[in-house]
């Protein structure tokens, strides 16, 4: 959020191949998402200027916008970010399970949208796809149903021609699934990684990480998943611990 330029220039030098950010997200509190005001959104543009300025279109740039947006101010961005050449627009709207109000947007503008990680079980996915109301399938593992659930919503996504995405803020666990999910799916396209946490607390709680040679993620080799929770975990004074039971 300081320099998008200079953010884009260090991903590239580590060989990754496309970068997020979400520089709307300070202005939507003061309306409830409901208002963007001209001033504002030439404010929230000015990142996606500055890596086009610093790198040109060498690194794709999409635009998370964490579902704080009404139906006109998500679509005034969305159309004003159609001349930075977005990958695309993350959960823009405030309601993602709205079909029609999704669809709607997405007939106003010609930034992809991408959606969601918030959304659970196959049915909203099969809604949102019949509806023609997205570009990219985003899905969360831990929050979608899990490896199963999350193979159907594949399934889904490839029956429409659509790419899947995998998301990742869950944990290194939920990483290392989305990764094999990534892997199975025919159209996946992206694993979302977050490289500061795979460089700080991911390493403290799972005994191996997904390895990223040249920005592109390895498939991982050892079995299962192929990391665990490290055994200390467990034993910390902070850890708390559920356990879920057949009945």
């Amino acid at each position: 959020m300081r320099d998008a330029g200079a953010l884009a220039e260090s991903l590239l030098s580590e060989g990754y191949s496309a970068m997020k950010i979400w520089p709307f997200d300070i202005y939507a509190p003061a309306s409830g998402g409901h208002l963007i005001t001209l001033e504002n959104l030439k404010a929230g543009l000015e990142p996606f200027r500055k890596v086009r300025a610093a790198v040109g279109d060498r690194i794709e740039v999409m635009c998370e916008l964490h579902s704080l947006w009404g139906a006109h101010a998500a679509a005034r961005i969305c159309r004003a970010l159609e001349d930075y050449g977005v990958f695309w627009a993350e959960d823009p709207l405030n309601k993602m399970d709205d079909i029609g109000g999704l669809a709607d947007l997405r007939r106003q503008t010609r930034t992809p949208l991408c959606g969601s990680e918030t959304l659970a079980g196959t049915v909203p996915f099969r809604q949102l796809l019949a509806a023609d109301a997205i570009d990219i399938v985003m899905l969360d593992l831990a929050w979608c149903g899990g490896l199963t659930e999350g193979r159907k919503i594949a399934a889904l996504a490839e029956s429409h021609a659509k790419p899947v995405a995998p998301h990742d803020c869950t944990g290194p666990v939920t990483l290392m699934a989305g990764l094999h999910l990534a892997l199975h799916a025919p159209t996946a396209i992206f694993q979302e990684v977050v490289r500061a946490t795979l460089a700080t607390w991911y390493r403290d709680l799972v005994t191996a990480l997904p390895v990223i040679r040249e920005g592109m993620v390895q498939a991982p080799t050892a079995p299962g998943l192929g990391t665990a929770l490290r055994p200390e975990i467990r034993r910390r004074e902070d850890a708390v611990v559920r356990q879920s039971r057949a009945g």
